[in-house]
């Protein structure tokens, strides 16, 4: 019998968000990749905003974290063959990221805001997958420490440069273009490299060596090489282990399982075995954590990126969605508490954007600017553990702005919230990098005064920024269980640095809501809680994409 109702009828749902310019959506973005001298790579820049919301670019994410990798050990007849297979769409996001250069452009360019450039298209790429650029970002960090050793950089630095994705699996010497993973920590000492029980013995033939152990992550398992740690004789030391040793044999890197873990799904990170494997020693015996840390600091600064992604996606999202959605009556981001959500969520996305970008920036200094060297030593850290810190709470909130449409996976929006806590336990948890900061003011106290000279930029410019600035001095002259205190010392300077940038550079009704909202100790804590006074439209619109 024919029904009088109409029961699926679909009402008040948002329109899809695709075919949109990443780029020129983001204001935030622009701005400060111009100031920070990559004006010149706009026409880029544009392209990736294109492909990052385009339909087929989300498409293929959607399929790669759909069907994760999948591990061969071996073959059918039972010889080991160590293999990680991806979905197809795996390589097609590695493809664009790679054609795009965000693995390794500004060693090549050589040119002022080449950092600021790749940070900017990273910043977009990220959004639409994270666990591929896992492999992007090492094969980026991978050359200041290959440069340690001349020769292996002469040898290795021309593909890892390479816009040529290869995913098949051939020696390195047989490819136009290479990506790079890292392998240090073991199962008895996560952060704690130093307690690593891999052993390297020389060979006896220059400075080849065979390793024996066991790392409990192996990074992108499928890269053509790896930087390891290893104990040899003269201590704790840096290796380059390629998957195929250059006589073009299998160099046995033993693949024990993959993890099953909580995001990055559509990239693949395993437990290996070193059974005697073939490495080459980058720097000197014992200098194994000097040298890879070049690499750290650089997949540090991804780590600032990925953050900075993960809250501008779900800016993004939750503007998108509560302006095209309605409730008791009126549309959501009409409704004053709905609108004090949104316009926190664009603040502590446009900040975290705003010291990425200054931090990509830093790093783009030339070589002998001693003064970029020691911002760059406090700075890193300082702003990877707030903007780690900030992420998930960013994402959960940015969710539940969806509602229950944000729970299901369709939305996307449980993949960035998995996605969120990343980033804050890769390169170092936050007690590691709360006490590095500690570290860099004790070993490096030209770093604290370049730290100062920073914030001192915007000195006079609001009342509330320089008491914050006055009561932090206070906080890094007294000593007293510092140690202890080391988390607030590091919030707090990473606020100051954020909202130091912000008062100069974003327009006033953000700089404003910001200092009110983040510099006074008697502020609301969750978002949503900025004062009544705050200029909820202007930031709002600054940050939504246009409907």
């Amino acid at each position: 019998m024919p029904s009088d109702f109409e029961t699926h009828e679909v009402t008040n749902q948002p329109p899809p968000l695709v075919g949109f310019d990443a780029f020129e959506a983001d204001r935030a973005l622009r701005e400060a990749v111009d100031r920070e001298g990559a004006g010149w790579a706009s026409h880029e820049l544009a392209e990736v905003g294109h492909l990052a919301g385009a339909e087929e670019a989300l498409d293929w994410a959607r399929a790669a974290n759909a069907n994760p990798p999948v591990l061969r050990s071996h073959d059918r007849y039972g010889h080991r063959v160590d293999l990680v297979e991806y979905h197809p769409a795996y390589h097609e996001l590695m493809r664009t990221a790679i054609a795009m250069g965000m693995h390794a452009a500004p060693w090549a360019e050589r040119r002022p805001g080449a950092h600021v450039a790749r940070a900017g298209k990273t910043i977009m790429w990220y959004q639409v997958d994270a666990g591929h650029t896992c492999p992007i970002s090492m094969t980026y960090s991978v050359i200041p420490a290959l440069r340690h050793e001349p020769e292996l950089a002469e040898e290795w630095e021309a593909r890892l440069v390479s816009r040529t994705y290869d995913p098949s699996n051939r020696p390195a010497t047989a490819k136009a273009g290479v990506t790079c993973g890292m392998a240090m920590t073991e199962k008895q000492g996560g952060s704690d490299v130093r307690s690593n029980t891999t052993v390297a013995m020389p060979t006896g033939s220059g400075r080849e060596y065979r390793l024996v152990g066991h790392k409990w992550f192996c990074s992108a398992p499928m890269s053509d090489a790896f930087l390891m740690l290893a104990q040899a004789p003269g201590g704790l030391s840096c290796f380059l282990v390629p998957r195929w040793h250059p006589d073009g044999t299998k160099n046995p890197i033993h693949l024990q399982r993959l993890k099953d873990k909580l995001g990055d799904r559509s990239n693949a990170s395993s437990e290996i075995e070193l059974p005697d494997t073939w490495g080459e020693l980058v720097g000197d015996e014992g200098r194994g954590v000097p040298t890879i840390i070049e690499m750290v600091n650089r997949t540090r600064l991804d780590c600032v990126l990925g953050s900075t992604a993960v809250m501008r996606q779900g800016v993004v999202q939750a503007t998108w969605h509560t302006h095209h959605r309605a409730a008791f009556g009126a549309v959501l981001d009409s409704q004053p508490l709905m609108r004090n959500v949104l316009a926190d969520l664009c603040l502590e996305s446009e900040a975290a954007t705003a010291a990425a970008i200054r931090l990509a920036g830093i790093f783009d200094a030339h070589a002998d600017d001693d003064h970029a060297r020691a911002l760059q030593r406090i700075a890193t850290p300082v702003v990877k553990y707030w903007t780690c810190k900030r992420a998930p709470m960013h994402a959960a909130e940015s969710l539940e702005c969806l509602g229950g449409a944000g729970y299901v996976e369709e939305s996307d929006m449980p993949r960035l919230f998995r996605q969120s806590p990343l980033n804050g336990i890769w390169e170092g948890s936050g007690n590691v990098i709360a006490l590095d900061v500690l570290r860099a003011m004790m070993r490096a106290p030209a770093s604290v005064d370049a730290f100062r000279e920073e914030v001192a930029l915007a000195s006079g410019a609001d009342a509330r920024l320089d008491a914050a600035v006055a009561q932090l001095d206070k906080e890094l002259t007294d000593l007293e269980q510092i140690e202890t205190r080391a988390r607030r010392v590091v919030e707090r300077m990473a606020l100051v640095f954020q909202a130091a940038l912000l008062v100069r550079h974003s327009p006033p009704a953000v700089a404003d809501a910001f200092c009110a909202s983040r510099l006074d100790n008697d502020s609301g804590r969750a978002f949503g809680t900025l004062p009544a006074g705050v200029d909820f439209a202007a930031i709002i619109d600054r940050h939504r994409i246009a409907a």
